[in-house]
């Protein structure tokens, strides 16, 4: 099975962005750990801060994924393109988040990406990612 792993704006400092939020592990040391746990996938991980080349990533994912992991960061709660690429592709999305965001801020409390998702992880840190490649099994 392949899988993309798409992280949006800021996600590129976890490990030192709000490691009270988001913790002390980098990404791509996290996605190592993943390709070691799920073996029998091919896991790919795209970062971008901005919201053209998310979209355009989705579009070129549809051609040769079978699922797409998506933390749209900020985007979650603004990106109406980032919704209308979901509903374009025929390849399950699924959103998540590091943290929960019904526990922070009220302008994080709304997905314009949810409804175009297969599911939404979000609460449980860096394990979204590897509940999510388990939901695709």
């Amino acid at each position: 099975m392949n899988i993309l792993i798409i992280n949006g704006p800021n996600l590129n400092l976890l490990g030192l962005r709000e490691p009270e939020i988001y913790g002390n592990e980098t990404f791509e040391s996290y996605f190592e750990k993943l390709k070691n746990k799920f073996l029998s996938h091919i896991l790919e991980y795209y970062q971008s801060n901005i919201e053209g080349e998310i979209i355009n990533r989705l579009h070129a994912a549809s051609m040769d994924c079978d699922g797409i992991i998506l933390n749209a960061g900020g985007y979650t709660h603004t990106s109406v393109s980032i919704s209308d690429a979901i509903a374009s592709i025929k390849t399950p999305v699924i959103e998540v988040h590091i943290s929960n965001p019904y526990a922070r801020e009220d302008y994080r409390q709304r997905s314009l990406l949810a409804a175009k998702c297969k599911g939404l992880i979000a609460g449980f840190g860096l394990k979204g990612y590897e509940l999510a490649i388990k939901s695709f099994e």
